[in-house]
């Protein structure tokens, strides 16, 4: 049963992948908008999303959540537009002149440096063109990805992530461990986002509530002392994205993993609060 509805999304979503490549971004970006923002309500992640953000922000009430939520939506359909164009982002001038960057010269500074950094992030709009944007950069990187549950939808994903995002793709998990460890020996960066829950992870303060959080950047700060950079990226008006690169996090030896995690953290919320309708808040964070 399970396999016949991934089918069914598949088809779905293949046939709505096709129209987007006639229609081109502008067009798609409206049209993806629009579904999203009214089908999203009806899935029970919208209701994970209320929970979530009463958790985050306790003094709004239901009109303001609901506010965020919608425009989280509409966020999420243009996301799911632009994958059909990521080649474009990724290959054409008139795409990348939608993304601007700031505090570029951190990038140069560690292409400079020669030594591998890890690099933190959340799901914001649009965190694909995050790691496309370091890959491009010169940086070599890899980056950490969760499969998707659609058996018939993630190879689709993993080829379009691991030929236009970033080449070397690593999936989540203890079993990505070791290949992870060996990538950062080799002298490659890594990306990854620490927003989503993790059976691994440790329960760490987020938002004034414990959720477990993914300890890797902590681990590899205490095993090789390496720098933390923390990356936002947010859609501007007319569909420009701008990622900022913030200074690099140094902790000395005697931080903790859990002080280091929770500091993590803590970052994160900076981002969040700074635009909370541009972080999806579907992921069961609090569970």
């Amino acid at each position: 049963m399970k396999n016949i509805k991934y089918l069914t999304q598949f088809i779905f979503l293949f046939l709505l992948f096709g129209i987007f490549k006639i229609l081109g971004l502008k067009l798609s970006l409206l049209i993806s908008k629009f579904i999203f923002t009214h089908m999203g309500p009806f899935f029970r992640s919208n209701i994970i999303s209320q929970i979530n953000l009463s958790h985050a922000f306790k003094d709004i009430n239901k009109s303001h959540r609901d506010k965020i939520i919608k425009k989280m939506w509409g966020n999420y359909g243009k996301i799911f537009a632009e994958y059909m164009f990521i080649k474009q982002f990724r290959k054409k001038p008139e795409f990348s002149k939608k993304i601007f960057i700031e505090n570029d010269q951190i990038i140069n500074e560690i292409k400079e440096s020669s030594e591998p950094v890890i690099f933190i992030s959340g799901h914001f709009n649009n965190f694909e063109l995050m790691a496309m944007q370091i890959e491009k950069s010169g940086i070599n990187l890899t980056a950490i990805y969760r499969p998707l549950n659609n058996i018939f939808l993630n190879p689709i994903m993993e080829r379009i992530r691991k030929k236009y995002i970033c080449r070397n793709q690593i999936k989540k998990g203890i079993s990505g461990m070791k290949d992870l460890l060996k990538s950062f020996k080799d002298k490659s960066s890594i990306a990854l986002m620490i927003d989503q829950r993790v059976s691994e992870g440790i329960r760490s303060n987020f938002f004034g509530k414990e959720a477990l959080t993914t300890t890797i950047p902590a681990q590899f700060v205490k095993k090789f002392n390496t720098k933390i950079v923390p990356v936002y990226i947010e859609r501007l008006e007319n569909d420009r994205f701008k990622i900022k690169y913030h200074n690099p996090l140094i902790f000395n030896s005697n931080s903790s993993i859990e002080s280091i995690t929770l500091k993590l953290n803590q970052e994160l919320e900076k981002m969040i609060l700074n635009n909370p309708e541009q972080w999806i808040w579907t992921h069961n964070r609090w569970k």
